[in-house]
C-alpha cells in the first residue's frame, strides 16, 4: 500500500459521521484558565468611536443550523460593545449569492435594538460568494458608517469555502485601513479565513461556535491593538496553544482486487490485479496560537490551607475542599484562627472613580476573605462596612449581623458609587457616626478599630480629620497599594499601622496581618527621648533616582515613628551627590507633617558623590549648636549610600563621632563594599540591605540602633555650645564657656564694650531640652 506522508504527520480521526458541534477549535490549558478566559469575557466591555459591521455567509454550505450559531455570536460579541451614536457602531450584511444588507451602521443607537434585528435575519441560501460581498464594500464602503475618520472593523463569519477568489479583495479592503476579522463557522476552511484575515492572522482568525472563547479572542485584539480598552488594567492578553481542526474527505488506498480487461482489436480476455480505493471523511488538526484575556481569580492568592483545592466562583468567590483534618475553617485551617480580642471593627471602603469598580470589588473580597477567616460563633470581635466617595455611607452598621453568612450576604449587596475621593471627610463622619450604637462609654465599651481600604489619594486633607478621629480613641488601619503609602502613613500615624500590598493576589495576603494588628498593643519605642536625628541620603548618579525615591519613602517612614517637636526630636536632612545640600536643618521644621513634607521635596542632585565631604559638611555646618542642635541632646546621624564615594569617609566620620555625635551606615547592594565597613567603624553601626526595596524590612533595626543612641550618656560639651573658639568646660553638672579675647555672654556670642575685658568670662548653662 503506498503511503500518504502528509497523513502521516498529521493526527486524522476517522469516522463515519460527524456531529457539528464538534469543536473545531480548542485552547490547550488548564481548566483553571478556561474558567479565567470564560469569566473575562463576561466583564469585557469595549467603548470607543468605532464601526463594526458583520459580513455572515448564509450560503447553502453553510446550512441554516450554523447560520443561527452565526447569530449567536454576533449577537454576543454586541453585549460587549457601547452600542450608540456617538461610541461603536454595528451594522450587518448577509450574502450568498448576491450580498443583501440587513441594516446600515447608523440604523439602530441601542444593544437592544441591533440584538433583536440580528434575531430576525432569515436564512437565504445560495452560492458562497465571499468575493463579490467585499467587492460590494470596496464599491460602496461601509453602509452608514463614518468612513476613515474612526476604525473600521469588518467581521466575516464564513466556513470558507468560496466559490470565487477572496484574496485579492480582501487585500483591497485592508489597505483601505478596514481590519478584518475571519470567523470560521461548520467545519471551516482555515487556510481561506487566513486569506481574509488582517495580520498578525492568527490573532483575527476565531471560531464562531466557541462562543465566549472567539468573544474574548476578538475583544482581546482589539484591546492589543489600542482600538478600544475592554478590560480591567489586571486583566492581561496572554498567548496560549490552541489546535484547530478541518473536515476533509481523503482517498485511502485500501488494496488490490483481480479484475478483467478486455484488448482492443481481440477477443482476449484478460485478467489483472487492480488497486482498490475507499473515500473517508477525517479531521486534520493544525496547531495554533490563541490570544486571550485572563483576569485575576480568587484562587490566584492560593488562599485554601493544609493541602486544599480552591474551587472558584466567579470573579471574587471560592470555596475550599478541604482534606478530612482541616474542615474547621474557611479556608481549611485547622483549628481556626477567629479574632480573639474584644473589638469593633468598621471597614471603610474607598468607592470613588478613583478607586475603580474593580478595586471596589477586590476591597469587599476582601472584607469578605478576613470575616470568613477570622469570625466564628464564639468571637468577640463585631464588624461593620461603610462605603465612601464624596459622602459616608454606612453599609452595614457594626454589630448589626452575628451571622457570618447573613454578614456576607450583606457585603454583596453594597453598591459602587464613584466621585470624588474625599477621605478625611469620611475619616471624620466615620469617627462620629460610624460605630452607631456599638459606640458603648466607659469600661463596658469594646475596642473600636476603624480599617480603611483604598487605592486612590484623597482629595481633601486627611491629617487634621484623623487627629480628630484618634483624638476619640479610634485605632486607625489601612490597606492600600504602594501609591497611597506616604498618605496612609500619615493618616494612621505610625507605618506600622499601614498594610501596604504590590496587587490583587498579593492583598488577600495581608488578611493574617491584620488579623494580628486588630489585637495588638503598639509599643512607644523611644518617641518619649529627646534627640537631634539627622539622615545624610546619597543622591549621586550611582543611585540613581528610582532608588532615591525608595530612600525618601524610607527615611519618611522612619520619622513617623518619633514625636517631632522642639523638646522631643528634631529631625534634618542631607544630600550629596554632583553637590552637597542641606535639605533642611534641624530646627527648620516644627511638626512631624512638615518633615515629611519637605522630605518628599528633597532634590535628586545625580553627578559624583563624596561622603567623606558630605560628613565634613554636617560637622561644620548641620550638627551644630548654632545650626540648630540642642546642648545636652544625643545626636545621631544615619547615612543612606550605595556604597560609592564612600573612600574618603573614614577620617571625616570620626571626627563626628569623636565630637559626640551617633554615626549609623546604611548601606545598599548585593555586595558590602570594604569602604562602607571602614565608614561603619569597630562599633556595631552597619545595616547592610541587599536592595532599595528591601529598606523596609530593615527599619525596625535601625529604630531599635536610634533608640539605643538616644538613651547614652551626654557629654555636655560635645559638640560645644561655645562661639567663636569659645571653650566648654563641664562644671557640677552642667557648663560654661569661657570667651576668647573681644567676645562675651553665655555662648559668646556678643562682642565685648570694653577692649580691657577679661580674657577669659564664662557662664553655667543648663542643659537644654533634658532627657
Amino acid at each position: 500500500m503506498p503511503s500518504v506522508p502528509w497523513l502521516e504527520v498529521l493526527f486524522i480521526f476517522l469516522f463515519s459521521g460527524v456531529h457539528p458541534s464538534h469543536p473545531l477549535q480548542e485552547v490547550h490549558v488548564s481548566r483553571e484558565t478556561i474558567g479565567k478566559i470564560s469569566a473575562a469575557s463576561k466583564m469585557m466591555q469595549c467603548s470607543a468611536a468605532v464601526d463594526v459591521l458583520f459580513l455572515i455567509d448564509s450560503s447553502h454550505s453553510v446550512g441554516k443550523g450554523s447560520f443561527e450559531r452565526s447569530k449567536h455570536f454576533a449577537i454576543m460579541v454586541c453585549d460587549a460593545l457601547d452600542i450608540n451614536p456617538e461610541k461603536v457602531r454595528v451594522g450587518a450584511i448577509q450574502f450568498s449569492s448576491a450580498p443583501h444588507l440587513e441594516f446600515p451602521l447608523d440604523s439602530f443607537s441601542s444593544q437592544q435594538e441591533v440584538k433583536a434585528k440580528i434575531k430576525r435575519m432569515v436564512f437565504k441560501g445560495g452560492r458562497t460568494e465571499t468575493g463579490l460581498a467585499l467587492k460590494y464594500l470596496l464599491r460602496r464602503g461601509f453602509p452608514g458608517g463614518r468612513n476613515a475618520s474612526v476604525p473600521q472593523i469588518l467581521i466575516v463569519i464564513t466556513d470558507g469555502r468560496s466559490q470565487g477568489q477572496v484574496a485579492v479583495p480582501a487585500k483591497q479592503l485592508k489597505e483601505r485601513g478596514v481590519t478584518i476579522f475571519a470567523v470560521g463557522v461548520r467545519f471551516p476552511r482555515w487556510e481561506e479565513l487566513h486569506r481574509l484575515a488582517s495580520e498578525p492572522r492568527e490573532q483575527h482568525v476565531l471560531m464562531a461556535e466557541q462562543v465566549e472563547d472567539a468573544t474574548n479572542g476578538f475583544l482581546s485584539t482589539l484591546s492589543k491593538s489600542a482600538v478600544c480598552t475592554v478590560a480591567s488594567p489586571d486583566c492581561k492578553v496572554q498567548p496560549h496553544p490552541c489546535e484547530r481542526k478541518t473536515l476533509e474527505t481523503v482517498r485511502e488506498l485500501v488494496g488490490s482486487v483481480l479484475c478483467w480487461r478486455g484488448s482492443r482489436g481481440s477477443d482476449a480476455v484478460l485478467a489483472a490485479l487492480c488497486p482498490f480505493s475507499s473515500w473517508k471523511r477525517v479531521f486534520i488538526t493544525h496547531p495554533a496560537t490563541c490570544y486571550r484575556t485572563t483576569c485575576p481569580g480568587p484562587c490566584d492568592s492560593q488562599p485554601c490551607q493544609n493541602g486544599g483545592t480552591c474551587v472558584p466562583e466567579g470573579l471574587d468567590r471560592y470555596h475550599c475542599l478541604c482534606p478530612p483534618a482541616f474542615g474547621a475553617g474557611a479556608n481549611c485551617a485547622a483549628p481556626k484562627l477567629s479574632v480573639d480580642c474584644r473589638i469593633d471593627v468598621l471597614f471603610l471602603l474607598a468607592s470613588s472613580a478613583g478607586t475603580t469598580p474593580e478595586g471596589f470589588l477586590r476591597a469587599k473580597a476582601f472584607v469578605k476573605r478576613f470575616v470568613q477567616a477570622s469570625l466564628s460563633e464564639d468571637s468577640r470581635a463585631r464588624v461593620g462596612v461603610a462605603r465612601y466617595s464624596g459622602e459616608l455611607a454606612v453599609a452595614v452598621p457594626v454589630g448589626e449581623y452575628q451571622d457570618v453568612p447573613d454578614l456576607l450576604r450583606s457585603l454583596d449587596a453594597v453598591p459602587f458609587s464613584g466621585g470624588a475621593t474625599l477621605t478625611g471627610r469620611a475619616l471624620r463622619r466615620a469617627a462620629e457616626l460610624g460605630f452607631g450604637s456599638a459606640a458603648r462609654t466607659g469600661q463596658d465599651r469594646p475596642r473600636r478599630v476603624l480599617v480603611l481600604l483604598t487605592e486612590s489619594p484623597s482629595q481633601d486633607e486627611v491629617a487634621g480629620p484623623a487627629r480628630h478621629a484618634r483624638a476619640r480613641e479610634l485605632l486607625l488601619l489601612a490597606v492600600g497599594t504602594e501609591a497611597v503609602r506616604a498618605e496612609l502613613e500619615e493618616l494612621t500615624g505610625s507605618p506600622e499601622r499601614v498594610l501596604v500590598y504590590a496587587g490583587p493576589q498579593d492583598l488577600f495576603r495581608r488578611v493574617p496581618e491584620l488579623r494580628e494588628k486588630l489585637c495588638s498593643r503598639p509599643q512607644p519605642g523611644c518617641q518619649t527621648q529627646s534627640l537631634d536625628l539627622l539622615f545624610m541620603l546619597d543622591a549621586s548618579a550611582s543611585v540613581g533616582p528610582e532608588n532615591f525615591a525608595q530612600m525618601q519613602s524610607f527615611v519618611r517612614s522612619c520619622t513617623l515613628q518619633f514625636e517631632v517637636n522642639p523638646d522631643v526630636t528634631q529631625v534634618g536632612l542631607v544630600v550629596y551627590g554632583s553637590q552637597v545640600q542641606t535639605a533642611f536643618g534641624l530646627d527648620a521644621h516644627l511638626t512631624r507633617a512638615a518633615v515629611l513634607r519637605a522630605m518628599s521635596q528633597a532634590p535628586y542632585l545625580g553627578g559624583a558623590g563624596s561622603a567623606g565631604t558630605a560628613l565634613l559638611h554636617v560637622y561644620d555646618k548641620v550638627m551644630t549648636i548654632q545650626r540648630g542642635a540642642r546642648p545636652g541632646v544625643p545626636k545621631a546621624v544615619v547615612v543612606l549610600t550605595g556604597g560609592m564615594g564612600a573612600e574618603d569617609a573614614a577620617v571625616p566620620v570620626q571626627k563626628l563621632r569623636n565630637n559626640g555625635i551617633s554615626v549609623l551606615v546604611v548601606g545598599v547592594g548585593p555586595v558590602l563594599r570594604e569602604a562602607l565597613r571602614r565608614l561603619a567603624g569597630p562599633r556595631d553601626a552597619l545595616i547592610h540591605v541587599a536592595t532599595y526595596a528591601d529598606l523596609r524590612y530593615h527599619q525596625d533595626a535601625l529604630i531599635h540602633w536610634i533608640c539605643g543612641e538616644a538613651k547614652q550618656p551626654v557629654n555636655l560639651c560635645k559638640p560645644s555650645p561655645c562661639l567663636h573658639e569659645g571653650t566648654c568646660v563641664l562644671q557640677n553638672g552642667s557648663y560654661r564657656c569661657e570667651c576668647r579675647d573681644g567676645w562675651q555672654g553665655p555662648h559668646c556670642g556678643n562682642r565685648s564694650l570694653r577692649g580691657d575685658a577679661p580674657k577669659a568670662r564664662g557662664s553655667r548653662r543648663e542643659p537644654a531640652g533634658g532627657q
